[in-house]
């Protein structure tokens, strides 16, 4: 249990830079900061914080609870880069309040000010040149062809029932909220194990229709998306699917049997 707790430890903190100033920010504040306030939030509660998190007893009853995969969000609530900020300004005043007190320039605290920011900037790492990061395409940071398809399935005063292909599935809630589908992120995450009959149908290297199309339709799917070069055993139109329209690589289709009215 306590490699699990530190490696998760080490994994989100990074290089460990922050940590470090975290920690000295921490030490800074026990000599010098003396309002009462200020020591519970940036003293006391990380502290206690950090000793449930490293306690393994805590962490077998939380793991037993909702996961180890979730564990590390303890670690969300140490406020470490308030604590480091208010640091840096603490020092920043103490130093500019000695420079006018003894009628010098503030050259020492511009100085103290240009080197907690040097330190800063260097601790980390450039988050824009992580694999995991891509230049958003809109506004709302989903793929294009995730707005250009639920525009397209839109129906004015109602809700319609979707099946998309898993990749685009959570970026279909952040942009339309009438745009239902069977199911969600869950299928995405292994460890819940839910994966219902509907999806394997649907990411099955070859979409086999007569499969697919009663379970779509058990759910009242309105429309099925596919990605255009997607092998499909059967005739879509015999099935009663009709091909709706083909945008930014991937085909539309509507079932004609799940009724489509305004209220």
């Amino acid at each position: 249990m306590w490699k699990e707790i530190m490696m998760l430890f080490r994994e989100y903190m990074g290089t460990g830079l922050i940590v470090i100033w975290f920690l000295l920010s921490m030490l800074y504040l026990w000599i010098n900061e003396k309002k009462k306030y200020v020591r519970i939030l940036f003293l006391y509660m990380p502290m206690i914080l950090l000793l449930l998190y490293f306690n393994p007893l805590f962490a077998r009853l939380v793991y037993g609870v909702v996961g180890e995969e979730i564990y590390y969000r303890i670690l969300w609530l140490l406020p470490v880069t308030v604590v480091i900020a208010y640091t840096c300004v603490d020092i920043y005043r103490r130093l500019e309040e000695k420079s006018m007190a003894e009628k010098k320039k503030t050259f020492p605290a511009m100085f103290a000010a240009l080197c907690m920011a040097g330190m800063l900037a260097v601790s980390g790492s450039f988050i824009y040149a992580a694999p995991a990061f891509s230049k958003a395409e809109n506004l709302y940071h989903v793929p294009d062809c995730v707005i250009h398809i639920c525009d397209a399935i839109h129906v004015p005063g109602r809700e319609v029932m979707a099946l998309f292909p898993v990749e685009l599935v959570q970026y279909v809630r952040q942009y339309s909220p009438v745009t239902c589908m069977p199911y969600g992120r869950e299928v995405t995450v292994e460890r819940w194990k839910n994966v219902p009959p509907l999806y394997e149908a649907m990411e099955a290297e070859v979409i086999d229709l007569e499969q697919l199309v009663p379970l779509a339709r058990e759910e009242n799917c309105h429309y099925s998306i596919f990605p255009a070069d997607k092998k499909l055993r059967g005739n879509p139109e015999d099935y009663g699917w009709v091909r709706f329209q083909e945008i930014d690589g991937y085909v539309i289709y509507r079932d004609a049997s799940v009724e489509l009215s305004v209220p």
